[in-house]
């Protein structure tokens, strides 16, 4: 990549960096990129260049280490070495609440909380979005969805939305979305970070750990159907 595009890249950065008025970045940082990018369309030699003769990229005016890095990162195609030192998954912790009915063995879900650190969030709604929908779908997994696969034929019998049960309006109830405020400048430029599959991965085993407090009964196969707790 050369120094123009490099440059590019940097301004587009910081313009992200301005954008997001709910979670603004430090001015001085936007400053800097932007400060940076101009830097770099007046540098003689390129940052492919130096690199390759082991040249240090703080030597370009206005680049300093945490710049250097970044650059270093967006001109090859290796990894940054500071991502050899650390995590930078996005995480969460989910609590589910259930109701039981003694008789039936019946499972209602009344409420959920996810609380995801995902970095910098760039578009709450949509976020927010995100993990309720994901919520939803782990209330379908961990009590309804099922396929059932007839081992005559080999053929899943369960192939319409008639016979594959899923959560409806009626099994949703409060769902809670809280996202730490997460700062984390290693992972990339913006500190962003996915919320794609995080929403999904811990509700079905937080409603089969809130099922076992109810009941006793650890259901360690899902869907969590009445005949596993009756």
């Amino acid at each position: 990549m050369d120094n123009a595009s490099l440059a590019a890249r940097l301004a587009r950065i910081a313009d992200l960096l301005e954008a997001n008025r709910k979670n603004p970045a430090n001015p001085w940082r936007i400053k800097a990129y932007r400060r940076a990018a101009r830097s770099l369309e007046r540098h003689e030699r390129s940052v492919a260049d130096m690199l390759r003769q082991g040249e240090p990229l703080t030597s370009i005016p206005g680049i300093g280490a945490e710049l250097g890095r970044l650059l270093e990162e967006l001109a090859t195609t290796e990894p940054s070495k500071a991502h050899e030192k650390y995590s930078l998954y996005t995480h969460s912790a989910v609590f589910a609440e259930v109701r039981v009915d003694e008789d039936l063995g019946s499972v209602t879900v009344p409420r959920v909380v996810s609380a995801v650190a995902g970095g910098r969030v760039l578009n709450p709604k949509t976020a927010r979005s995100q993990i309720m929908g994901s919520i939803v779908w782990g209330i379908g997994m961990a009590l309804q969805e099922e396929s059932v696969l007839d081992h005559v034929v080999g053929r899943f019998m369960t192939h319409n939305l008639a016979d594959y049960h899923f959560s409806v309006h009626a099994d949703v109830h409060d769902i809670d979305v809280i996202f730490v405020d997460e700062r984390d400048d290693i992972v990339n430029p913006l500190g962003a970070k996915g919320l794609g599959e995080i929403g999904l991965v811990g509700v079905g085993a937080a409603i089969a750990n809130a099922v076992y407090h109810a009941t006793g009964k650890r259901v360690r196969d899902l869907p969590i159907t009445l005949d596993k707790l009756l």
